[in-house]
């Protein structure tokens, strides 16, 4: 696992272009999925009948929402990237946010990530631009891949 670990958040600009990852491996399992589709209301079947799934869905399982994978990036990236003094981040923003396979309750996930960019921001932080695949165990093709930004401040 390549992680990385900076002292102030400015020193993040010299390490773009750097491959971080894999992160350690997640379990998402149905009792995850069940308590994200209570906090957003989203009971569709495919998500939360693990018995109609059984009969109906490809592979036999239900599968996570896409924004509960999503939602797990910034746990999983927390394990790759640490600033020593830093106060606090923020959540930016995603851009070109893409669920391109699906996460089988029970599986195995985990994150790899690039920085591809660092600016400076006003308040002593930089917004950190990376690009991001989590990947399930046993499947060639990542279950999401997407641009993420956060902030960082000193």
């Amino acid at each position: 696992m390549t992680t990385l670990t900076v002292e102030q958040p400015k020193d993040l600009k010299q390490h773009i272009g750097k491959e971080l990852g894999p992160s350690e491996w997640l379990t998402v399992d149905q009792a995850m999925i069940d308590r994200f589709a209570d906090a957003t209301g989203d009971h569709q079947w495919i998500h939360v009948d693990v018995e109609r799934a059984k009969r109906e869905m490809p592979g036999g399982k239900t599968i996570a929402h896409g924004y509960l994978t999503l939602s797990l990036v910034p746990r999983m990236a927390a394990s790759l990237v640490t600033v020593t003094k830093r106060s606090r981040g923020i959540n930016y923003g995603s851009n070109k946010v893409r669920f391109t396979s699906p996460v089988p309750a029970g599986a195995r996930i985990r994150l790899k990530q690039r920085i591809t960019a660092v600016d400076e921001i006003p308040g002593n932080g930089v917004r950190v631009t990376t690009e991001v695949s989590v990947e399930v165990e046993g499947q060639e093709k990542p279950a999401l891949i997407a641009e993420i930004m956060g902030l960082r401040y000193a």
